[in-house]
């Protein structure tokens, strides 16, 4: 009655035969992952065509016209889909303070973000090891932290010896005497992102705000800023003195809470010259609405100036700055970035491959410039061959994250978790990444020295 079947699992998942388990080297993760037939766009290598992509060992192994699988091999299929290197999202809250009831790295990591980083306005020297810990015990993104500026300027160490403690050189008696004292503290302390300069929270003195300069400076850390009120762009201007910092959601000057908007804007795009004074806006702000209900939105005019900006390649950073769910939110979510990247394509406000720069390759190019480490161009915000395989596919007609794909992990598909995944992210620091922190074994046992 019914000839036809489609042998789909014959040979690739196990199965009992005549007694005895039978089942495939398919069961494990395979030799390779490839992504078959989708459109890729990777701003860094000027690629902007139907290509198939080979993963292997956590980095891409090949980009092609055409890759034959192999047996073994795991194929996703990405007709119709746009293929895009793993977002980056330096500006994304990942459950500051006492935010336990909600899972913002989830979210994120379903939302097509690979990489992010969180500047919380609490964060202490402590911070690097709370989060590492989570990252030993298993996170399906990779993660960093920026540290607090008014825990920078809080301890006893002087600039000096701030810049040796996040260079790694600062010696253990110092550290202990003069930072923390503890030893797991001191040890991670130079894992960290860069600093976060949080006027909202913290009213820092002139002279705290000259040492967060200098510090940042002279470690090679990226300084954000927080901007929303413009005279603070003012201050911190006057005190750089030619050193250079980064302004975190910049275009929230053009909400108008401290200042008219449009004067905001202005004074504010006057400040960004895209080497020494950089800038990010946030990607719910940039989408039609202007805004999320639960946060601040711009007006039209200040949103123009912000299309303006993009266009003229003032500004070439945007971020979530999200949850909207969680308490300490920023003024946006996750859920908005891929809408926002492809609704500027689709405005003309920037080309496909400028906009998904703004969140891969631009953002990388950026740590690289205040790091000088070549790690962060040659191994995050592209697909090159060697790159670290971490991937967004994109359905651009619902606008929405397909798979997530960090160091060569499925982590999310069709905007929902894939549990295998967690464990695929690893802990990002200005040096590089790590797969493991070991702080979150050190509640288990301790290592015989």
């Amino acid at each position: 009655m019914y000839p036809f079947s489609i042998p789909y699992a014959a040979g690739t998942v196990a199965t009992v035969k005549n007694g005895r388990l039978q089942y495939s080297d398919s069961c494990s993760a395979g030799p390779r992952l490839i992504l078959r037939g989708g459109h890729v766009v990777d701003p860094k290598n000027g690629v902007d065509a139907e290509m198939d992509l080979a993963v292997l060992d956590g980095s891409i192994a090949e980009v092609s016209p055409a890759i034959r699988p192999e047996k073994g091999d795991r194929v996703v299929d990405c007709t119709g889909l746009l293929v895009f290197p793993g977002l980056m999202d330096m500006h994304l809250h990942l459950g500051d303070l006492f935010e336990v009831n909600i899972n913002p790295i989830a979210n994120a990591a379903a939302d097509g973000v690979a990489f992010g980083f969180s500047p919380g306005a609490g964060n202490t020297f402590m911070a690097p090891a709370l989060l590492g810990a989570e990252v030993d015990r298993g996170l399906p993104m990779n993660v960093g932290v920026y540290v607090g500026g008014a825990a920078v300027t809080g301890t006893s160490l002087s600039a000096q010896e701030l810049i040796a403690l996040f260079q790694g050189k600062l010696d253990a008696d110092t550290a202990s005497q003069k930072l923390t004292r503890s030893d797991i503290t001191n040890t991670t302390a130079p894992l960290v992102m860069g600093i976060k300069e949080h006027s909202t929270h913290y009213i820092m003195t002139d002279e705290d705000i000259d040492l967060l300069f200098e510090v940042s400076s002279g470690a090679g850390l990226l300084l954000m800023s927080h901007t929303q009120d413009p005279t603070h762009i003012t201050r911190m201007l006057r005190l750089s003195k030619g050193r250079p910092f980064h302004l975190g959601h910049a275009n929230m000057v053009g909400c108008g809470s401290h200042m008219d908007a449009e004067e905001g804007m202005r004074l504010m795009l006057g400040a960004v010259d895209g080497k020494t004074v950089t800038a990010e806006f946030v990607s719910t702000t940039m989408r039609p609405s202007r805004g999320s209900r639960e946060s601040i939105f711009m007006t039209p005019a200040a949103q123009q100036m912000a299309y303006d900006a993009l266009a003229a390649g003032k500004v070439k950073v945007l971020v979530s700055d999200g949850q909207n769910n969680a308490t300490m939110k920023g003024g946006g979510d996750t859920r908005d970035n891929l809408p926002a990247i492809l609704e500027l394509a689709q405005q003309g406000v920037l080309s496909l491959s400028d906009a998904v720069a703004t969140m891969t390759s631009n953002v990388a190019q950026l740590f690289y410039q205040r790091t000088k480490n070549k790690w962060w161009t040659e191994k995050t915000g592209h697909l090159g061959v060697g790159a670290l395989a971490n991937i967004v596919t994109v359905d651009p007609q619902d606008k929405l994250c397909c798979h997530t794909i960090v160091g060569g992990e499925i982590v999310a598909f069709e905007n929902r978790l894939v549990p295998r995944g967690m464990g695929a992210g690893g802990f990002v620091t200005s040096f590089g990444l790590l797969k493991r922190t070991g702080v979150g074994d050190m509640t288990l046992f301790r290592v015989q020295k």
